[in-house]
């Protein structure tokens, strides 16, 4: 399983984290990839002034944005859930 972990500690949900969350989540539905994806929550990434932190599976990003989700799951999330059907 395909594990999104998304930063809410007070930076980075001062940053929209909660809205991204939810866009990722719908996202997530929509490509039918709740069975291989988990969207998760943690606190402090250590990335506090650079925006939004999220990591997926072992990379991390910053400074991602609620009007940046689609293109980001595109682009970063789909190729390796993907990946991870053809296992």
């Amino acid at each position: 399983m395909l594990s999104i972990t998304i930063c809410v500690g007070s930076s980075c949900s001062v940053h929209g984290s909660e809205e991204l969350a939810m866009a990722l989540e719908d996202l997530i539905a929509k490509s039918n990839l709740a069975a291989r994806i988990e969207l998760v929550g943690a606190f402090c990434m250590e990335q506090c002034s650079t925006g939004v932190s999220i990591r997926v599976g072992n990379k991390g990003y910053r400074g991602i944005q609620v009007q940046d989700a689609e293109a980001f799951f595109n682009s970063e999330v789909l190729p390796l859930a993907q990946g991870e059907e053809a296992s």
